[in-house]
């Protein structure tokens, strides 16, 4: 009994044994997850990026429709009225509609068509949704417009034809995707059962959408002219009027993606259920497409330093004022830069500077 008991020992492992096992797992696991965690996070990066890429030639394939002009809904003419929807719709005409797409028997959309000249079209809405045609409503607080909604029709129809594409959602924008990710799969163009709503990850530049004399450095105040005394100011330029094809942003992650808080939504704001944006963290990187078809990260860091390196490149003269686009609402004081959204001159001013500036 005395061997056969010696050699069940020698079989096993001793307690100091399994703790040596144990330990040396938990430190191999511990060296190799952040490796893993940084290969999943690049893999969703590339998918943003694709994404980016498809919208580059869906903004390509509608240039060439529309005489190499901008993503617009906006009628051209809209400054002979002073923006103002009411007088637009009963003196001039009823622009298109800003439609979302099909959903079985039903359209959906933003629609504006209950007086003047769409009073005889029988559309729903009214001149509330005036805001949905403008590139961005200049009014402080608000910020809205065309510009965060690529997946109206009047663009959709470029990429897959659907409104919930997962072209226009990017991987790591969790909360919309948990929203909306169930329409994926849906036959119609527009899904909604009433439980959730999101707009695309992605937006367009609003100062690339005005014509370049809104945000003209040479205005007075420097880089801002109100649109609604512009005849043409909301007439959407022409792509070949930007100067600096790879430094301007043409498309960008609207939410802050990369290099995240923990927290998913922003304290800073009433109600506490909305998301950081782009430029509300000094490290955050947003995957952006520009007007040469590259695609990069561009870091708030980069974007202000261009800044200090060449002067204003965005307007602090919008009614937006000096904290930009909810700059207000920042996750830390580092960080204040409205590049994209606010940038001077429009299309045919710079988000960055090169290597040689």
């Amino acid at each position: 009994m005395l061997n056969i008991t010696r050699q069940n020992r020698k079989g096993g492992f001793t307690i100091v044994e399994l703790l040596v096992v144990v330990s040396i797992i938990a430190l191999l696991i511990a060296l190799l997850l952040p490796a893993v965690q940084k290969g999943r996070d690049k893999a969703l990066v590339s998918q943003s990026v694709a994404n980016l890429k498809n919208l580059g030639t869906a903004n390509e394939l509608y240039a060439g429709d529309w005489n190499d002009r901008q993503f617009t809904i906006m009628p051209d003419d809209a400054g002979l009225k002073n923006g103002n929807c009411t007088t637009y719709l009963q003196d001039i005409a009823c622009p298109p509609q800003a439609l979302l797409g099909w959903d079985g028997n039903a359209m959906w959309g933003y629609f504006i068509g209950s007086s003047g000249k769409c009073s005889q079209f029988g559309y729903p809405g009214n001149c509330g949704n005036w805001v949905v045609h403008m590139p961005i409503n200049f009014v402080a607080g608000d910020g809205f417009g065309a510009w965060r909604i690529p997946g109206l029709k009047a663009f959709h129809d470029y990429v897959n034809g659907r409104f919930y594409d997962p072209t226009f959602y990017a991987p790591k924008d969790s909360v919309p995707l948990s929203n909306v990710s169930k329409y994926f799969t849906s036959p119609s163009e527009f899904t909604y059962d009433g439980s959730a709503y999101e707009d695309s990850t992605y937006c367009f530049s609003p100062a690339a959408m005005y014509d370049v004399k809104v945000l003209a450095k040479a205005n007075t105040p420097p880089g801002w002219a109100p649109p609604t005394g512009l005849p043409a100011g909301y007439r959407s330029p022409p792509v070949s009027r930007c100067k600096y094809p790879s430094l301007k942003t043409r498309m960008i992650e609207h939410n802050w993606l990369q290099k995240a808080p923990d927290q998913l939504t922003n304290p800073n704001f009433a109600g506490n259920s909305t998301p950081w944006f782009f430029n509300h963290g000094y490290n955050s990187e947003p995957g952006c497409l520009f007007f040469d078809g590259s695609i990069s990260l561009v870091g708030c860091l980069r974007a202000q330093q261009a800044e200090q390196r060449a002067g204003q490149l965005w307007s602090r003269n919008t009614p937006f004022q000096g904290s930009g686009y909810f700059g207000a609402q920042s996750y830390d004081f580092l960080v204040r830069t409205s590049f994209h959204v606010l940038t001077i001159d429009g299309i045919e001013g710079r988000d960055v500077l090169g290597a040689e500036g």
